[in-house]
């Protein structure tokens, strides 16, 4: 496999590169590949966006939609899957019979940089952590890029500007499909159930996909975890990762090397050493500790010092759609997390807020289990407001916990029940714990909706 991407590589220019997927990784991907001198071509069988179809004819690089011909990819030299795009699928177990060289968009844009990568990985919290490194290093006047799962793919960065450093989110399906990506350091900030539809039902193939991460990096590099969690502490000396490890969680034992000392409000490390004040970090609970320390952690191997990292934290403001604060109405505060979009995001989420909550649920739900939420929804949720049709297993599992449940079928509907029933002092909290693909476009629009409709309230 080696031999053939190199080879690939190396003569790009005569090349014939087809892009299964035309959403933000599939564009980009079709983007860099022109610029490398492959002959490109696109193909979606679904419908694709109107923004990306311009930026493809402003490229001039040729697509089809609503199908895939067959003989395009028969005749590929490499085939860049989107990471929507399910392995199970069964034209692309067709191709690889045939014996295709099928990669993930991360994959192919690794091929062509250089540059110093920073991957960031897990079921929850690698938004904020990306997010926050990626704000420690531009404080710090680091030549950096941010991008992957947020903002713009990897391929599209690559493509478009040389940097010395990307600082990537990455997401299980984009890790699917990698043979050479090999980030300098890898971050694993844990690994919970979550689109386990997409895995057999199996925790263990999707914690496999996660560690993927760190498959190919060697002893130089770095790879940062939480010992806290204990699916990968069960799963870690199985996985042959040769990179230096570098362990984080709440408490300082055997197992971690960055630990919060709660009595001071500080970060510690002996190694690297550390010694970091929390004092101005303004986004709050548990979990925004675990994700500090794994940024910082990262910062660090980059020789940053502790001062220059202390003094960014303090500027780094909470990200959309992850326990973000609306508005306050008559007393009640609104909370956007719509991003929680499984059972342990909304743990944490419940676990961060200290009052009454009036709790928006639903979506499509992925194989959830919600045993680990009963005992925090039985002491804090009054009022459970289920969001879509997909309802009979939340009300199953919560009935017999709260006061009130209602069912709503529309944000507007469902931000209209919460006003109605919330009490001056509790907390009307969105945290779905399920995908949102039943109503709306994505967690964003999900989480915009559900401010626009807040936004409409009389503070």
């Amino acid at each position: 496999m080696k031999d053939t991407i190199h080879a690939i590589v190396q003569d790009i220019h005569t090349k014939k590169v087809v892009v299964m997927g035309a959403g933000e990784s599939g564009v980009g991907a079709a983007i860099l590949a022109q610029k490398k001198g492959a002959q490109v071509w696109v193909s979606d069988y679904g419908k694709i966006k109107e923004k990306y179809q311009k930026v493809l004819d402003i490229y001039s690089i040729p697509y089809e939609e609503g199908k895939h011909t067959k003989e395009k990819f028969f005749d590929a030299d490499c085939i860049v899957k989107s990471p929507g795009i399910p392995q199970k699928v069964p034209f692309v177990k067709e191709l690889k019979k045939r014996g295709k060289l099928i990669v993930s968009e991360i994959e192919f844009a690794s091929w062509f940089t250089d540059a110093f990568i920073l991957a960031i990985t897990g079921s929850n919290g690698k938004t904020t952590t990306t997010s926050l490194l990626f704000h420690i290093l531009k404080a710090n006047g680091v030549n950096a890029a941010i991008g992957g799962n947020i903002g713009n793919s990897f391929a599209y960065l690559v493509a478009n500007k040389a940097y010395d450093y990307y600082v990537l989110e990455i997401s299980s399906f984009q890790l699917e499909d990698t043979f050479l990506f090999r980030p300098n350091v890898a971050i694993l900030t844990n690994i919970t159930p979550d689109h386990l539809d997409r895995y057999e039902y199996q925790l263990e193939n999707y914690a496999k996909t996660k560690f993927a991460i760190g498959k190919n990096q060697e002893e130089e590099d770095v790879f940062i975890y939480c010992s806290d969690d204990l699916v990968t502490l069960g799963m870690l000396d199985n996985q042959n990762i040769q990179a230096n490890r570098l362990a984080f969680g709440l408490k300082e034992t055997k197992n971690s090397n960055i630990w919060f000392d709660e009595s001071k409000g500080l970060i510690k490390s002996n190694h690297p050493k550390l010694n970091i004040s929390t004092k101005e970090l303004q986004v709050k609970g548990r979990h925004n500790l675990y994700n500090a320390m794994a940024a910082i952690g990262a910062a660090k191997c980059l020789s940053l010092t502790n001062a220059a990292i202390e003094s960014a934290l303090g500027g780094f403001a909470p990200i959309p759609h992850r326990l973000e604060p609306v508005k306050t109405v008559n007393g009640v505060i609104y909370i956007n997390d719509s991003k929680a979009t499984n059972v342990e995001a909304v743990w944490y989420a419940l676990d961060s807020i200290q009052t009454s909550i009036v709790w928006i649920v639903g979506g499509v739900d992925k194989g959830n289990d919600y045993t680990s939420l009963l005992e925090l929804v039985k002491k804090k949720v009054r009022v459970l407001i289920t969001l879509g049709k997909y309802k009979e297993k939340l009300i199953a599992n919560f009935a017999s916990l709260v006061d009130e449940i209602e069912e709503a079928m529309s944000m507007e509907e469902a931000v209209d029940k919460a006003y109605k029933r919330a009490h001056s002092g509790e907390c009307v909290l969105l945290s779905p714990a399920c995908a949102s693909f039943d109503l709306f476009q994505n967690y964003e629009h999900r989480g915009n909706e559900f401010k626009r409709f807040v936004g409409g309230f009389d503070a």
